[in-house]
């Protein structure tokens, strides 16, 4: 979504020294756009700034493009066809990320659960370190602490409920970690094959942005805090995903309601 968003900037074509600021030794893009954006294209831009602000601008170096792959900076076809074609050693991925990438879930929802892991979601508190918000604004789900990913998604009242409904669900009994990246680690169920367990822990990640979409209809739209709305909006993602996805699945919606573990896709 985020080429829709570049579509409306003043800033196509401009080195990244022509699209911010120097404040406070921190690097600030300020991007210009050529009407007023619409809601949710001001929640893109957050999003957006969020992701920018990770990278490390240094103000004692000239701005211009480098190709990593060459020692003097100068892209060359032959070299990009040679990161291509080149075989390299397997370099064993961490264990988060490769349950994150091979859970089954709705693409969208797998980006956000990504950022999520990454704290690099537009919270409150993310906002704040980057200058966007001033002042202390209390948690807007819970009303109790400051907004931060770990609280949002695992810690607050609402989100626990939403796992202890989901637990319910499933058949879990027993405490889970409260670490993001080890809580979808642990979203795992023995008498499960490999396989099956990539589907439950695609209705984790499901669930994460379920959680996300709620804190937003929360803030921008002035809405209530649903538990029931954020477990059943993630079982339909995770549904709708066996739906199209999963070979064989030929289950409806209401039967994964009712009784998600008689749903599983069969062991290979």
């Amino acid at each position: 979504m985020f080429p829709r968003l570049f579509s409306l900037s003043n800033d196509q074509g401009k080195t990244v020294g022509e699209v911010g600021i120097w404040e406070e030794g921190r690097w600030r893009f300020k991007p210009l756009w050529r009407r007023e954006r619409f809601e949710w294209e001001a929640r893109l831009e957050e999003e957006l700034l969020s992701i920018l602000d990770t990278g490390n601008i240094r103000q004692d170096t000239q701005d211009r493009l480098v190709w990593r792959e060459d020692p003097e900076g100068a892209f060359s076809v032959k070299s990009a066809y040679q990161i291509l074609t080149k075989q390299t050693a397997y370099v064993p991925v961490d264990g988060v990320y490769r349950a994150l990438w091979q859970a089954k879930a709705m693409p969208k929802a797998l980006i956000t659960a990504w950022r999520v892991i990454l704290d690099r979601i537009p919270t409150i508190a993310n906002l704040i370190r980057r200058g966007v918000l001033v002042g202390l604004p209390i948690y807007v789900m819970c009303n109790q602490l400051q907004e931060t990913s770990q609280h949002l998604f695992l810690e607050c009242t609402v989100a626990q409920r939403v796992w202890y409904g989901c637990y319910r669900c499933i058949g879990i009994v027993g405490a889970q970690s409260n670490m993001i990246g080890n809580h979808l680690e642990n979203f795992y169920l023995t008498h499960l094959s490999n396989e099956q367990n990539k589907v439950w822990r695609g209705v984790w990640v499901a669930i994460i942005r379920s959680i996300w979409e709620q804190r937003n209809q929360v803030v921008f739209r002035g809405g209530v805090p649903d538990v029931e709305e954020i477990l059943q909006k993630a079982q339909l993602l995770s549904w709708l995903w066996l739906k199209y996805k999963a070979t064989g699945f030929l289950y409806a919606f209401s039967d994964w309601l009712l009784n998600p573990n008689h749903c599983f896709p069969a062991a290979t």
